[in-house]
């Protein structure tokens, strides 16, 4: 056999050469930042987010306290602490906290994944985000810890991007295990957010004391900020929209928040992260991720900054 007739048989055979879930992870240093591992893993920076804030707000202890191995040593967060709560908003809190561990569990089955990064889940971040959101101060200072309602805000502003991330992620996945690892995801994320919008919008008239502001104004400005931070159109929207903007046009309530044909919007990692980092720019970090998120997508962004 000649070098040229052995050199086609190689091609051949690599092309034809079925690639694997774990061939395709075992290759991450030669693939761009939208392989099929760089988007399954890189919601692990959302899921850390949400573990920490809720593990925290409910009992007073993060990751650390529960399951101190899926941080693999990273900083623990900044500002942290038991909130007041009432028993159900501290149940569900718990809830939603001890899921996000599972989904970090279940990420970092599928890819290899990372530490985690450095979280800002104080009451000055959240009293600073509100400010913008709002275009003023508050008086007092929003703290997310003082009370169950503030608590549920937060948890509002912690848990809107992530089902959009999932949502957004699936079309550019190939490999039917990633598929199906982020659809499952996307379903518990979508009922985290939304079992929290339901209650919002039980209260959608009461007034968040001690301000002049109901819980429905609230979540606009919050789905507004996030929107125009996002710079990809309107994803985002309040417990309570003009019934034209409803499900069929036909109702004002908006506890499943959805697009005119009620499908999730997905929102691409670059605008997620504009969005979670607060600055409107996937290349500026700060928000809640002060040095930036951990995946390779966000290091990425990081990496490209003049």
């Amino acid at each position: 056999m000649t070098l040229g007739s052995l050199s086609f048989l190689l091609l051949l055979l690599l092309l034809h050469t079925p690639r694997s879930y774990s061939s395709e992870i075992n290759e991450r240093q030669g693939s761009s930042p939208k392989s099929d591992a760089d988007l399954v893993e890189y919601p692990l920076d959302l899921a850390f987010l949400v573990a920490e804030f809720c593990l925290m707000g409910a009992t007073g202890r993060g990751l650390d306290a529960f399951a101190p191995g899926l941080a693999q040593g990273g900083p623990p967060p900044v500002g942290g602490k038991m909130a007041n709560l009432d028993p159900l908003t501290r149940n569900l809190s718990l809830q939603y906290g001890f899921i996000a561990v599972g989904h970090l569990r279940a990420i970092k089955r599928a890819v290899k994944g990372y530490p985690r990064p450095l979280l800002n889940i104080s009451k000055d971040l959240f009293a600073e985000t509100l400010d913008h959101f709002f275009g003023q101060p508050l008086h007092p200072p929003f703290d997310p810890y003082a009370n169950s309602m503030n608590y549920r805000i937060a948890c509002y502003i912690v848990t809107l991007v992530a089902p959009s991330a999932y949502a957004g992620i699936i079309p550019k996945l190939q490999n039917t295990t990633s598929k199906e690892l982020v659809a499952g995801l996307l379903g518990v994320a979508s009922g985290i957010e939304t079992s929290n919008r339901a209650y919002l919008f039980e209260h959608q008239e009461w007034l968040v004391a001690p301000y002049t502001i109901s819980v429905a104004e609230f979540t606009d400005r919050i789905s507004e900020g996030a929107n125009k931070l996002g710079k990809a159109g309107s994803k985002s929207e309040g417990i309570v929209v003009p019934p034209s903007q409803g499900a069929e046009g036909r109702v004002a309530g908006n506890v499943i928040e959805a697009d005119k044909d009620s499908l999730t919007n997905g929102r691409d990692p670059e605008e997620t992260l504009r969005i979670v980092y607060g600055s409107g720019d996937e290349r500026v970090p700060g928000g809640f991720y002060p040095k930036g998120g951990n995946s390779r997508i966000a290091k990425h962004y990081l990496d490209s900054m003049p």
